[in-house]
């Protein structure tokens, strides 16, 4: 007798990534704390991120700076927005771990999230070490922004949970693949974001990977949340990168750099230069829709 050969269905697929995901885990994985040569001395000569891609850049106000505080200032906004993904991987690591609880151990997928888990952590550690050794503050988001994110990281589920999570990963997977490769920047930088880039890979794979499975089999009213959710804690995130604060670093009031940078086309175009890959395919999976696209039109990502 033959035997009948089930069907592969959208879940053995994510679970198949998942086991390969795991076996790159094993092989191409940092320990931050021997990989990076954090005595090295801080060259302040160096630009912190490509100038073209602070939020100030093309405006008077850059253009009354000097180079010194041109890279001050660079050095205050990486500073930034390591402080909100370590935030918001943070959020993550809670969020991974409840929705771990309530999976098969056993799973495939569960076993990635575990992994996922181990590597955001070294992750913060790295984000905030390096925010440390370039003596820098840790910027925080909004205080609003945050209570609320205490509601999301203990309610969020499906793609509101998975599609935040790639948008935050993949904006600054664009920024910081951009960064590694700039012999103007700092190498300690550099070397951080070489680190991230390599192992975020893995998580946007499988995030993505859980995005389509869900959206294939989610009925309308859910969607219709789960989209709702999901532009709101994106743009929360987008909007919080750079703070106010970093430019008082520079003599430049806060409120006067943001409003700067909020009409400053150089950094909307930046900006959805971030976006422009994790935002046509959340578009394809149907979440970027008439009521979904004026929050993220709201923060530049389209």
């Amino acid at each position: 007798m033959t035997a009948v050969q089930q069907p592969v269905t959208p879940i053995d697929g994510v679970r198949k990534t998942a086991t390969r995901l795991l076996g790159s885990s094993s092989r191409n994985s940092y320990s931050p704390e021997l990989d990076i040569d954090w005595d090295a001395p801080v060259d302040a000569d160096k630009r912190f991120m490509p100038f073209e891609r602070v939020s100030l850049y093309g405006t008077e106000l850059w253009d009354g700076l000097t180079d010194a505080q041109r890279i001050e200032l660079s050095r205050h906004e990486l500073a930034s927005v390591a402080s909100t993904g370590l935030w918001f991987e943070i959020i993550l690591i809670e969020m991974l771990a409840r929705w771990a609880y309530d999976q098969d151990p056993q799973d495939s997928r569960t076993q990635y999230a575990l992994t996922e888990i181990g590597d955001e952590t070294r992750h913060v550690l790295m984000f905030a070490k390096a925010i440390q050794t370039l003596g820098a503050p840790t910027y925080r988001p909004a205080r609003w922004i945050r209570r609320v994110a205490k509601l999301y990281k203990a309610t969020a589920n499906g793609t509101a949970l998975f599609a935040p999570v790639l948008v935050a990963e993949e904006i600054t997977d664009r920024l910081q693949r951009e960064t590694m490769n700039d012999e103007d920047v700092n190498p300690l930088v550099r070397m951080v974001n070489r680190i991230h880039v390599v192992e975020e890979a893995r998580h946007v794979r499988f995030a993505r990977e859980e995005v389509q499975r869900q959206m294939a089999t989610m009925g309308m009213p859910a969607k219709v949340f789960n989209n709702l959710v999901a532009a709101a804690v994106a743009g929360g995130v987008t909007a919080s990168l750079i703070s106010p604060q970093v430019y008082r670093a520079v003599g430049i009031n806060p409120k006067a750099g943001l409003k700067a940078a909020r009409n400053n086309p150089h950094y909307a175009d930046t900006r959805r230069w971030m976006g422009e890959k994790i935002m046509a395919f959340l578009e394809e999976q149907g979440m970027v829709t008439w009521y979904s696209k004026p929050i993220y039109r709201l923060v530049s990502l389209v």
